[in-house]
This record gives structure tokens, sequence and C-alpha cells, in this order.
């Protein structure tokens, strides 16, 4: 059975309190109008997902229960504290050990290890994952069956492709 795996960059976050540390940094207004927007892109793409990973990081987590909240997601977001500064290899072990009955998962993260992890799994290079940016994989096979050779795009959408709706 095909699995969809939907890589998801936190929204643009905030720099206006220079003393928060990088994990504690929050999403800006533009962060919440973008994570919005593209959580109603994902949701009128008809896929129903049954489970959210996201990173810890104050940003991600914000951008995690927005989504979750616009796509009508109502089981627990699971934060897992390696998705922060993940390597691909980290990235990949996390994805490789989700239970099979999840279909449809979206990772909440940062870059350049999205970014990375997309470029590692799919042919289409991908420049830079922009903040709130989805790319999303099909996978041919188990999550613990993922590699290069059995997974492709479906999407790569981000806000500013709707920059008209912004």
């Amino acid at each position: 059975m095909n699995k969809f795996l939907f890589l998801v960059r936190h929204a643009k976050s905030s720099w206006k309190d220079l003393s928060l540390d990088d994990f504690d940094r929050p999403l800006k207004k533009r962060g919440k109008f973008d994570a919005n927007l593209m959580a109603d892109i994902l949701n009128k793409k008809g896929y129903d997902i049954d489970l959210i990973i996201s990173s810890p990081a104050k940003r991600t987590m914000e951008t995690a229960k927005i989504i979750s909240n616009k796509i009508g997601y109502n089981s627990e977001i699971l934060y897992n504290k390696n998705i922060y500064e993940a390597s691909v290899e980290t990235l990949i072990n996390i994805i490789k050990d989700i239970k099979n009955n999840f279909n449809n998962v979206i990772v909440v993260g940062h870059n350049p290890g999205l970014t990375n992890l997309a470029n590692h799994l799919l042919k289409e290079s991908i420049y830079n994952i922009p903040t709130c940016g989805i790319v999303a994989v099909k996978i041919n096979g188990d999550w613990s069956e993922l590699n290069s050779d059995n997974c492709e795009m479906i999407f790569f959408d981000y806000p500013k492709k709707y920059k008209d709706l912004n």
C-alpha cells in the first residue's frame, strides 16, 4: 500500500526578541497567516491526515497546531526532539519507525534538514523549502522501506505561490 509523507517547514518566525534562544522563537503574524493558508490548501487536496509529528521548537509546534486545527486532525500531535536540527539520516530513521497503520503523515520541521531530505528522496531537486512550504511524497511501500527508489513527488507548494491570496 502507498504511504503519503508531507514535509512541512515551519512558518515564518519572529526575530523581534533577540534574547530568545532559537528553539523558543514564536511565529510572527505573517507566519500564522501562511500556516492557515497552507492548511487550507492541503485540506482542499483531500488527504486524510492520520498522524502529525513535529519538532518541539515553539515555531514548529505553533505551525503544527494551526495546521492540525484547520484540517480537522483530532489526534495528538507527536513531538520528537530529534527533528530539531536533524540530519537526513535522523529524519529517515524517524519516518521509518512510523507504524504502518498510518497512511498520511505530516512531519513539521526545519531547514536545512527537510530540504536535504526531500533532495535525498526525490529525483526532482528542490533548492529550498521556504517557510511553511509543503513537499508531498508518495512512498510505494511501507514506512520501513523508505528510500530514494520508491519515492515520488506529488506536489511542492509554498505561500508565495499564492501571493494573490496573501
